[in-house]
């Protein structure tokens, strides 16, 4: 499987969020590096079929990223996911695994066994406004898995988590990009360095540099810093 985009852009009023970027994601975990600002979100809602580009295309083996089709494979989780506060954790997976077309039988399995995997094992009946940011996080991680799809966006899904949860996250995440095409944003150098197996740098909406994260040498923050020609 590969998700293509060729030549995309994408415009606000004078400024061009998305510069003519082009690349071919595959199975595995790809880091999208960036300063705010730099583009990343807009790039992620146009792989997502969320935005249309002004001009390019996103393709996923000949599937337009707007279609049906695509969505069922798609697992997203944006900066600032939506969630429901009086719901339970436990509910509000059942509820989005509704709205995502699983039969009863399935968000009932997919539910109870997302929980354990992200780690809200003894949270999951308590109301989602009680959790601290970083639970908030694990949970928005565990809907974009629930109909256990084949391409996983992610944009910042770090926010919020603190040291250990990081440690929880490089694991699961490591573990999903064996058999899925992973890809997600940040401006950590440090939650790349050991679970991408590619990376991308991205400035002022321009892609400016991928490849295999080897290449980028063993200090990944010296490198990303060269690529973008500045300290941040």
């Amino acid at each position: 499987m590969e998700l293509i985009a060729d030549r995309i852009t994408k415009q606000y009023k004078n400024k061009i969020a998305v510069d003519r970027m082009s690349f071919t994601l595959t199975k595995g975990v790809t880091g999208l590096l960036g300063a705010n600002g730099a583009g990343k979100t807009t790039l992620m809602r146009l792989l997502c079929g969320i935005l249309t580009p002004d001009s390019g295309t996103v393709s996923c083996d000949g599937m337009s990223v707007g279609t049906e089709e695509y969505r069922d494979i798609l697992g997203y989780l944006p900066q600032d996911f939506g969630f429901y506060p009086e719901f339970s954790g436990k509910d509000f997976l059942l509820y989005m695994s509704a709205v995502k077309g699983l039969t009863k039988k399935d968000a009932d399995r997919k539910t109870k066994e997302l929980i354990e995997l992200v780690g809200l094992g003894d949270s999951a009946g308590k109301k989602v406004r009680t959790y601290s940011g970083g639970m908030r996080q694990r949970l928005g991680i565990a809907q974009a898995l629930l109909n256990d799809p084949q391409i996983l966006i992610m944009d910042e899904p770090t926010a919020g988590l603190d040291p250990q949860e990081r440690i929880r996250f490089r694991e699961l995440i490591s573990g999903l990009g064996q058999n899925k095409i992973v890809l997600l944003s940040t401006h950590i150098v440090s939650d790349l360095e050991h679970i991408a197996d590619r990376l991308m740098i991205m400035k002022d909406g321009q892609l400016r540099w991928q490849g295999n994260r080897s290449a980028g040498g063993e200090d990944l923050e010296a490198f990303y810093i060269s690529q973008i020609g500045e300290k941040r």
